[in-house]
């Protein structure tokens, strides 16, 4: 078939990687300008040095504007495949080659529907995590499903370690997706949307740990923001500190969310849970942390003693 893109950062990197080697012609690739934003200058390959290595036609747009769409009509694809593009399209844009428009989302839909999917997915103790195949309509990550992919969520797996697992599976599911919807298949599975999950983008404020949450939520946390992601972060005495590795106390401790307590074994114990004055709650024992200048410290070299709170 013949197949434009639309894709950015190493999500639409391996998916134009994965075309590029099939028997599938590439006509053009779409991709958004180079952003300063945080979360979009990791796993930022770039779509457009890739397609220009290979000879394919390259446009850069932030949203479906005319010469977007002159492009894309000059381009004639059978159909399009889309993975992280970061705009609304419309159903000019997404219905108009013959097959229409087939999207690669990180996420099992329909759960987990717009950004970041993976870290939420984590923070909430999702079991499994994948990657879903679907025909665009007009909302979001709202189509049929095609296919979808799935890989378990270890006890004590990383955003990055996610992250590094379903890379890696874009390519086979985009090409066995279009092998279905090429062999004439259109028995595709609707989304019960009743179960949709609706997530925004995350911004720095979403690092920050809040002592409240239980503490297997902000073990969690800790792992959903692993290096290259922004870290969890808290502030004690005046600084911000990283959060760099955690894990959930072996006792129960009791007072005020936030106080540094006790050391426990490797680790500095912070009082944590939405009921902490009652004494049941397991701590979060704080075991590495890294500091603005980058100095990293074990938790017992970082709270030596206990004392204080965390904000």
């Amino acid at each position: 078939m013949r197949v434009a893109t639309l894709g950015y950062q190493t999500w639409g990197h391996r998916t134009l990687q994965a075309l590029l080697q099939s028997d599938h012609e590439v006509v053009l690739a779409i991709t958004h300008p180079k952003s300063d934003h945080v979360y979009e200058q990791m796993w930022a390959d770039s779509v457009a040095d890739l397609a220009t290595e290979h000879g394919v036609p390259v446009h850069i747009a932030t949203k479906p504007d005319e010469n977007f769409k002159a492009a894309l009509k000059e381009a004639d694809p059978d159909i399009v495949v889309a993975n992280n593009w970061r705009t609304w399209l419309p159903r000019d844009v997404f219905d108009s080659p013959r097959y229409g428009t087939l999207n690669i989302h990180d996420s099992l839909l329909p759960k987990y529907t717009g950004f970041s999917p993976l870290i939420w997915a984590l923070i909430n103790g999702e079991e499994e995590v994948g990657l879903t195949a679907h025909l665009m309509d007009e909302e979001l990550d709202a189509g049929d499903i095609v296919l979808q992919r799935s890989t378990r969520v270890g006890p004590t797996d990383t955003v990055t370690d996610l992250f590094h697992r379903t890379v890696d599976m874009i390519g086979p599911i985009t090409l066995d997706a279009l092998a279905l919807i090429e062999s004439g298949r259109t028995d595709w599975t609707p989304q019960d949307r009743s179960q949709a999950t609706f997530f925004h983008k995350r911004a720095p404020e979403d690092s920050l740990i809040d002592w409240t949450w239980p503490a297997d939520a902000i073990e969690r946390l800790v792992r959903a923001q692993s290096d290259p992601y922004p870290n969890a972060f808290t502030h004690f005495k005046g600084q911000r500190v990283r959060v760099l590795k955690a894990a959930v106390s072996e006792g129960n401790y009791g007072g005020t969310p936030g106080r540094v307590f006790i050391h426990e074994g490797d680790g500095m114990v912070i009082v944590a849970g939405p009921d902490a004055r009652t004494g049941q709650n397991k701590g979060l024992k704080i075991q590495r942390v890294r500091l603005d200048d980058g100095t990293e410290l074990a938790g017992t070299d970082f709270f030596p003693h206990g004392g204080g709170y965390l904000s």
